[in-house]
């Protein structure tokens, strides 16, 4: 990379086209201009994966409950669990709670000060480590995320895959080298959101771009093909066929545990098969034997909700089907709730999917 005056060449007219860009056309939002750590980071973390326009109520609600990193680390998990529901990664959250808990634990209950002690806690890697540090310290850390290989593939004609070692090692070093030292926050949020509004991936906005005068994409007519993304997540398929299980007042759920999806959330009873399988099949295997050994009479209604849900690696077919026991089935790992405490329970976007259809359809099962 260039250096001295060269990196002041290339760097200080992207810097003072993005400040004033920015300044015009950024979006008001409740965690920009503030120097909050701890509200930059939920920000943050909400963020990933995870639109603007529907992580605002999420941000919202979690800053009322947990207005500080101490009562996050003192909350139960089934609650933040339970707020997070609807946003998927869950991962994020329990990593958002583990952290939490090391802040306390670590660092006295005062969000750490230094990239190296941000970079440290469950869940932070390098660009939330520098987001954080740049916008509520000032500190000179560059973001990378997708926006930032979106714009500066562009502008420079870059086309070293970004998801290789070389192109991640490639646009970390460019970004630094361009990186605003007087306002690296200002000007981290200014790139950012340049390729969230105007950089877009789809059809953005050249005509009116800042930058066109200097976009080696736009003058090689290359802007739809950059960034350049070496492979492809293999998206596999899985079969979930769900029993939404009533004996009176009563149904049964369990927690997801292990390393597998939606991990900590709750769900209900379970036979996952390796492809599509009737309810004929789904009767006469082993697991249906096991949930329903002892339920007298099982009623089971015709399948009731069927759906693709799509994941970033996953494809789920689900089925849900309605099941109603002559007596309470005593299922290995389940636990009996009433039906009306099935709300208090985080589920996923999917089985929530199927709660709302049901209660539209058949309210007085509610």
């Amino acid at each position: 990379m260039k250096k001295g005056t060269e990196q002041e060449e290339q760097g200080a007219p992207l810097a003072a086209g993005l400040h004033a860009w920015y300044a015009e056309n950024h979006r008001v939002l409740p965690w920009r201009g503030i120097t909050d750590a701890y509200r930059i980071w939920i920000s943050e973390i909400i963020l990933q994966q995870t639109r603007v326009v529907q992580g605002f109520e999420y941000y919202n609600r979690f800053i009322s409950r947990f207005p500080d990193v101490r009562s996050l680390a003192a909350a139960d998990d089934d609650e933040v669990m339970k707020l997070w529901q609807g946003l998927g990664y869950y991962s994020r959250a329990r990593n958002l709670l583990t952290a939490a808990r090391q802040v306390v634990e670590r660092f006295g209950g005062e969000f750490p000060t230094t990239y190296e002690g941000i970079r440290s806690l469950q869940g932070i890697g390098d660009y939330t480590a520098a987001a954080v540090a740049s916008f509520a310290y000032g500190l000179p850390h560059a973001v990378v995320d997708g926006n930032v290989y979106r714009v500066l593939s562009r502008i420079y004609g870059i086309d070293t895959p970004i998801d290789t070692t070389e192109g991640r090692k490639l646009f970390a070093a460019l970004a630094d080298e361009l990186l605003d030292r007087k306002d690296p926050g200002g000007y981290n949020q200014a790139l950012m959101e340049f390729g969230a509004l105007y950089c877009v991936p789809r059809s953005p906005q050249c005509g009116r771009c800042i930058f066109a005068d200097r976009c080696m994409a736009l003058a090689t007519h290359r802007v739809e093909e950059l960034p350049v993304k070496q492979g492809k997540t293999v998206v596999k398929p899985r079969y979930f066929n769900y029993f939404y299980v009533r004996q009176g007042g009563d149904t049964w759920i369990r927690r997801r545990e292990g390393r597998d999806i939606w991990r900590n959330l709750y769900e209900l009873p379970l036979i996952e098969t390796d492809e599509e399988q009737g309810l004929d099949d789904l009767q006469r295997s082993g697991i249906w034997a096991e949930l329903f050994h002892d339920a007298g009479q099982v009623g089971v209604s015709s399948q009731v909700y069927s759906c693709k849900h799509v994941l970033s690696h996953r494809i789920i077919h689900a089925r849900f089907y309605m099941v109603e026991t002559e007596f309470a089935p005593d299922m290995t790992g389940y636990m009996k709730i009433p039906v009306e405490r099935l709300g208090d329970y985080a589920v996923s976007r999917l089985t929530e999917s199927f709660l709302e259809k049901l209660s539209m359809n058949y309210p007085s099962l509610f």
